[in-house]
């Protein structure tokens, strides 16, 4: 039970842009193209890659923050990726340097925080839906479609985490999508609804609706939202008992392997960004709420002829939902397992995360 408890802790179109003067659509906000110094960010930029803080909305007025990454030497009409996540990090972290790598690669990459989340808008902080994340991938594609550097039949998500279950799950639905690409992927939904492993028995399920059920009053009676796991765990007695925090402040000496590979990109220097919920505080309470109504990836049959290439540590606690993915459309999702790997190597270790494959993919999947 203490395993599942810390196991617990973790899981209009487009309306306007700021327009890139030199690409296309938007107008520069600030950027950072010198490669010198880390600047809020947990990587270095690579000396032949251009970074642009741009903004665009979503088809629900919501300002979404990114970062345009454009290699120095580029001509003609390039593919394009976005790319976001884990659940609960910012821009300037994992989805940050995948970016700065594809780039680096010949790539046109945004990297951008979800709604809610970082410097992206929205007036409730630190909630998340699977419908306004999904979108937020589409009107992501709309905004580099718009760059008159990018070629708009090449566009396709690089998801990591938590944001991979919406990126499969846009491009099911938007066939301006023409590849995609997961690492360490979560099923939110899933994880959120049924736990690590789907261990909640029918009784814990009604529990926890009946723990976000009573928080909803709670909330609604103080006018706030609290913050809370959005993965609901239970302790030794069977009660619900949730975190403030997605990771303790301090690393506990009895931290189980999973909490630990955690704390080491979040808590500490090597990932730490103090914008990301996971490196400071929780979720709102009650975000598990339509993560329960609304699950991901319903529609996966769409995808087809279409290709999706989902990356796994071997040794990754997170590796069945790749591989029951693969299972669920075997001929349209291939699946990579990557040896001696762990589900965070694969959000910064570039010695370990494949991406020569994710090229090769691309390359051949957006042609």
């Amino acid at each position: 039970m203490e395993r599942r408890k810390a196991l617990g802790l973790f899981a209009a179109t487009a309306a306007s842009f700021t327009v890139l003067p030199s690409l296309g659509a938007g107008t520069s906000l600030a950027e950072d193209a010198t490669g010198q110094g880390m600047g809020g960010y947990t990587f270095a930029l690579d000396k032949n890659v251009k970074r642009t803080s741009v903004r665009f909305k979503n088809r629900y007025g919501i300002q979404v923050a990114a970062d345009l990454y454009v290699p120095k030497n580029a001509r003609g009409k390039l593919p394009a990726l976005v790319v976001s996540g884990p659940f609960g990090a910012v821009k300037e972290q994992s989805s940050g340097l995948y970016a700065n790598e594809f780039a680096r690669r010949g790539y046109v990459a945004l990297a951008f925080d979800p709604s809610y989340t970082g410097e992206s808008g929205g007036a409730v902080r630190d909630v998340a839906s699977p419908d306004t994340y999904t979108e937020d991938y589409s009107a992501a594609v709309d905004f580099v479609g718009l760059q008159k550097i990018v070629d708009r039949d090449r566009i396709g998500p690089q998801a990591i985490c938590g944001l991979s279950g919406m990126a499969l799950t846009a491009a099911a639905a938007d066939s301006r999508i023409k590849a995609v690409a997961a690492t360490s992927m979560y099923d939110m939904s899933r994880s959120m609804s049924r736990g690590h492993q789907d261990y909640y028995t029918r009784e814990q399920r009604q529990k926890v609706v009946d723990h976000l059920s009573r928080q909803r009053w709670i909330d609604a009676e103080n006018s706030t939202c609290a913050r809370l796991s959005h993965e609901v765990p239970f302790d030794q007695n069977g009660d619900v008992a949730p975190s403030g925090t997605v990771l303790p402040k301090t690393l506990p000496p009895d931290a189980d392997p999973i909490t630990r590979i955690f704390f080491d990109y979040y808590r500490t220097e090597r990932g730490y960004h103090p914008r990301s919920i996971n490196s400071t505080t929780a979720w709102t309470a009650t975000t598990p709420m339509s993560f329960f109504a609304f699950p991901l990836m319903t529609d996966l049959d769409m995808l087809a002829p279409r290709k999706a290439l989902l990356v796994a540590g071997a040794d990754a606690h997170s590796r069945y939902y790749s591989e029951d993915v693969q299972a669920m459309a075997p001929g349209t999702v291939d699946l990579m397992i990557v040896p001696g790997a762990n589900h965070v190597d694969l959000y910064d270790r570039k010695d370990i995360i494949p991406f020569d494959r994710l090229d090769e993919f691309f390359t051949t999947n957006l042609a």
